[in-house]
């Protein structure tokens, strides 16, 4: 049987970025698949009390140069030479979530890595209508369409949905990954969540 990986995913936090293509890599190793479950990291925080590294840890000395520092490493060693901070940062992702919330799931990565270059890599404005609908176009998807579900109350529910159980189930950042019921938070746990897969 196929072991499953769970990501927990925002556009918006740069660690989900930079995680994305190591973790693929590495379910690719075990024979494991990635699913992703889109939720709102702005959503997460209000639930959970949490706020944003760089701004929770900007009055403690040296704590957000040392996380830049292993950013860099991270960096360094998965060769994700193309990243760049998005200008734009933080952005408001609540459409681009609810697109991929209508996104078929088997179709997700797809989208994912169609926003993901233009985001992290180009530092596109995704908050501007006219930018995003180019680019999810250019992708292969139907722009007018999937702008047209995110109204929909469905999709809306979805989502919300999504951020409850999440942190329901521990979770208050992203990107946060679960392999079988054992939660792990941070890019930083690609060594634990391989020792889990080696041993199934």
């Amino acid at each position: 049987m196929t072991k499953t990986i769970e990501l927990i995913f925002d556009f918006v936090s740069p660690n989900a970025y930079l995680i994305w293509q190591p973790l693929h890599d590495l379910a690719a190793k075990y024979g494991a698949s990635v699913e992703v479950t889109p939720a709102f990291l702005g959503g997460m925080h209000k639930l959970t009390g949490n706020a944003p590294p760089f701004m929770r840890d900007a009055e403690v000395k040296g704590k957000n140069d040392y996380a830049m520092l292993e950013m860099n490493r991270f960096i360094a060693k998965h060769n994700l030479t193309k990243f760049k901070m998005n200008p734009h940062f933080p952005f408001n992702t609540i459409t681009l979530l609810r697109m991929l919330t209508a996104v078929k799931a088997k179709q997700r990565a797809g989208f994912i890595e169609t926003l993901l270059p233009a985001i992290w890599e180009q530092g596109l404005d995704v908050t501007d209508a006219e930018t995003l609908g180019k680019i999810v176009q250019g992708g292969g998807y139907d722009a007018q369409a999937l702008l047209a579900e995110t109204q929909a109350p469905a999709i809306k529910q979805a989502l919300i949905d999504n951020i409850e159980n999440a942190v329901a189930r521990g979770a208050f950042g992203i990107p946060t990954i679960f392999v079988d019921g054992e939660i792990y938070f941070g890019k930083e746990r690609l060594g634990q969540i391989e020792e889990q897969l080696a041993a199934q």
